[in-house]
Order: structure tokens, then C-alpha cells, then sequence
């Protein structure tokens, strides 16, 4: 088995301390060889059991030394606390595999990988720029980056083509000047057709990494590492001249639900926003890439596109949000050096293959960007890995809660968005702190 530079630095020696017991293995020299050497290795992940179940019956194809890894599907919002029991009763899994929307929530349960043993040159030479959201504060790396879900645009082509338009907006500029052309609205401002959701909270299918999208194009970094290792709320409230960058990207967000705006094209009575671009109620949708299976399962008959994540205008580079799932080591994991070997064999070009086509997601390591498969959606995805961008959260139930009261508050009157912005700046703050 041919390995590649990234993969002999992560095939090195391991020293003691959290990760004990791990050993060289970059003399790998053919899948036979390395037969068994990764041994038994439970993974606990949020992504679907049947594609997770596809993806390692193809790698171990690729390689046998990974035919003794196994899968088990956990819900995002019991993983921290399934795994703080596990930890404590001794039946940690071996790896973790979870998006950085995860990682503020796990990270006290995860054994970082060590500087000497993955360093910052070769991680930053093989894998998408997003996967350094795994960097530890202390040093060294949380994760090994596997797969990243995009956030894309999905649109009715029927709808739009009998509208007279030939493309999907590329700019958001360009998407609200579609609202008058395409929504359809009562006298009484009921909506029975609309453009796109976007303005409310609850209703919105992927609302938490929509916001996350308008904010990061924006130059808002949302949360960072500060000196001391804690991480910090910025929701773009200050600003030296001119409009804040948040209070512009809430202003714009909200006025699709404004009745009194000309942008008016969503309400909080709809239904969800997948549902209602299923049923063909809806022009545009914005979801990841990994949801067009879904939506062609659910209806074939829906004639749809896929295409980037609109730009603001003015700007000078791509930014696109996404999720970037990543092999992670928990405390306790009986088979610590079998769960490094795995994670970096997943780094190969088949094992990423494998998990990009049974997901419907795009690798994270650079070399297997180059070219995508045969198929729109997944070259949509895969060349927005290359400029997709995520921020350190608080447990993605935290930030719904965070962000619904911000805009339920804006779009209902209660506060000023100025006002808004600032309340979830500092409830932002104060659980990135916990």
C-alpha cells in the first residue's frame, strides 16, 4: 500500500500520555501486510448507519487492515452526554465522527493529537482549510478532517424556467430582485407561492447554517480562540464607520418576511422549508449537498438544480458555510492506536472515495478535490470544500436558541436588530465560556 507524505508523518511514533499505546506504522507495505494491524475499532458518528455502513464495506475492500471497523449512529444531541457515560463506565468507542458544530460540546471528552505527531505544515497541506477548525488551543489537532457537507442552492427548475429565468441567482443581490417575478401573494398578503425561505427561524430547514453563511461572508468571525484558549462571541455589533456587518447581515435576513417590503416572500405560518420545496411551493431552497438524495427519494418527480451558495457582490472571494465531519480520539478508547491507523487510512484517496459517494459529501483532504465525479451536485460540493468556512459553536441546540430569539425578536418588533444583535452576542459568549 502506497502511502502518501501526509500519511507517513500520521503512520509515526506516538508518546506516552493521553494517547498511550500508540506505534509506528508507516512500514505498512501492502494491504495484506497491514491485514489486522488496526484491529477492532468502534466509531460512534452523527452521520447516517446505512451510508457509514456503505463507506466502510468499500474501504475495507480497499484495504483489509480496516475490516474490523464498525459503525454505530448516535443523535447529535445525546452524543456528549452518551459518551461523558461511556468514558466514565469504560466503554468508550475508539473514534468519534462529528461536524465542528459538535466539537465545542465533545472537545473536554477528546485526546488531542500531538504536535510532534500530526504538525501544522502537513495538516494544513492535506486538507481543506475549514478542517482547522480542529486545531487545539494547546496544540495539536482535535481531529483528523474526513468529509464536508457544503451548504448549496437548490432550485425548481419548472418554476423559474416558466418564470422566463435561465439561471439561479449566483449573488444575493441578484435573488432578491427575483422576489417580485416569482413569489405570488394574495390581496391579503397570504403567500401561496415564494421565492426562497429566508427570514424567520423555526420554519427555515437549515436556518442555524444559513445565518452562520450571511454572517461569515460578511468578515464576521462569529467566535475565535483568544490567548487564554476560551472562545468569544462576535456577532459583528461594533463596527469604526458605516453599518455594522451583523446588524446589515439580520437587516437582510429579516426583510423576506416583511410584509411591508417588496422582498416579501416567507412567513412564520408556512410549513418547514424543505416540505415546502418538495411539494413545489417553493422556488429556491438552501440546504447542504448531502440533502439531494433525500429530496430526489422523496419526490422524483421534482426537477431540481444544484449550484453554489449566492455571493454578496461586492465581495472579492468565495465563502461558503459547511460542515466538516472529522475522526476524533476519546479519552479512554481501547484501541487508541487502532483508531489512529483508521483515521488516517481514511485519508487515502479510495477511503475517500468511498465515503464521499455513500454520504453524498466531498473529502477533506485536497488531492481528491481535484476532480469530482460524474455528477452536478457532487461538482458543486466539491469545489466549495475548497472555500467553505465554519465557526466554533455552542451546541447546535444552544445556537438555535440563540439565534431564533434574535430574529423572532427582530421580525415581531420586540427589539431593535442593533439591540437583538447584541443580547445574542453576549448569551453567544457566555456559553462559549461554560
Amino acid at each position: 500500500m502506497k502511502l502518501t507524505l501526509f500519511q507517513g508523518i500520521l503512520l509515526g511514533v506516538f508518546g506516552i500520555g493521553a494517547l498511550v499505546g500508540l506505534f509506528v506504522f508507516s512500514t505498512y507495505t501492502s494491504k495484506s501486510g497491514g491485514a489486522g494491524a488496526v484491529g477492532a475499532v468502534v466509531i460512534w458518528g452523527t452521520l447516517p448507519q446505512s451510508a457509514m455502513n456503505a463507506t466502510l464495506t468499500a474501504a475495507a475492500q480497499a484495504d483489509t487492515s480496516l475490516r474490523s471497523v464498525s459503525y454505530v449512529q448516535k443523535d447529535p444531541a445525546t452524543l456528549p452526554s452518551d459518551l461523558a457515560a461511556a468514558i466514565a463506565t469504560g466503554n468508550a468507542p475508539d473514534l468519534v465522527l462529528a461536524s465542528q458544530e459538535e466539537l465545542q460540546s465533545l472537545a473536554k471528552f477528546i485526546a488531542p493529537i500531538a504536535p510532534s505527531t500530526l504538525s501544522a505544515s502537513a495538516f494544513q497541506s492535506t486538507f481543506v482549510e475549514e478542517g482547522g477548525l480542529f486545531a487545539s488551543p494547546g496544540g495539536g489537532y482535535y481531529g483528523v478532517p474526513f468529509l464536508v457537507d457544503p451548504l448549496v442552492l437548490f432550485s425548481n427548475r419548472s418554476i423559474l424556467s416558466s418564470d422566463g429565468i435561465a439561471q439561479p441567482p449566483a449573488t444575493w443581490e441578484a435573488l432578491v430582485g427575483l422576489v417580485p417575478s416569482v413569489a405570488v401573494t394574495t390581496p391579503a398578503r397570504q403567500i401561496t407561492r415564494g421565492l426562497i425561505a429566508l427570514g424567520t427561524y423555526g420554519n427555515v430547514h437549515d436556518a442555524r447554517g444559513i445565518l452562520s453563511a450571511l454572517f461569515l461572508q460578511t468578515g464576521v468571525p462569529i467566535s475565535a480562540y483568544s490567548a487564554g484558549g476560551v472562545l468569544s462571541g462576535d456577532l459583528g455589533v461594533s463596527t469604526t464607520g458605516g453599518v455594522p456587518p451583523g446588524q446589515a447581515v439580520v437587516t437582510f435576513y429579516t426583510q423576506f418576511a416583511d410584509p411591508s417590503k417588496v422582498s416579501y416572500t416567507w412567513n412564520a405560518s408556512l410549513p418547514d422549508s424543505e416540505q415546502a420545496f418538495l411539494s413545489g411551493d417553493l422556488a429556491l431552497y438552501l440546504g447542504y449537498a448531502s440533502e439531494a438524495r433525500f429530496l430526489r427519494a422523496a419526490n422524483p418527480n421534482l426537477d431540481f438544480a444544484v449550484t453554489p451558495l449566492p455571493q454578496p457582490a461586492t465581495a472579492s472571494a468565495k465563502s461558503a458555510y459547511g460542515l466538516v465531519y472529522a475522526f476524533m480520539i476519546p479519552r479512554g478508547a481501547k484501541n487508541a492506536s487502532g483508531a489512529y491507523q483508521a483515521a488516517a487510512l481514511f485519508t487515502n484517496s479510495a477511503e475517500q472515495a468511498a465515503g464521499a459517494s455513500a454520504t453524498g459529501l466531498a473529502p477533506a483532504v485536497l488531492s481528491q478535490l481535484a476532480t469530482a465525479p460524474a455528477d452536478p451536485v457532487a461538482e458543486v460540493a466539491y469545489a466549495e470544500a475548497l472555500y467553505s468556512e465554519g465557526w466554533l459553536s455552542p451546541a447546535p441546540a444552544d445556537t438555535d436558541s440563540v439565534f431564533s430569539d434574535m430574529i423572532g425578536n427582530v421580525i415581531s418588533g420586540r427589539s431593535t436588530t442593533l439591540t437583538a444583535l447584541a443580547v445574542a452576542e453576549r448569551s453567544l459568549s457566555s456559553l462559549l465560556e461554560q
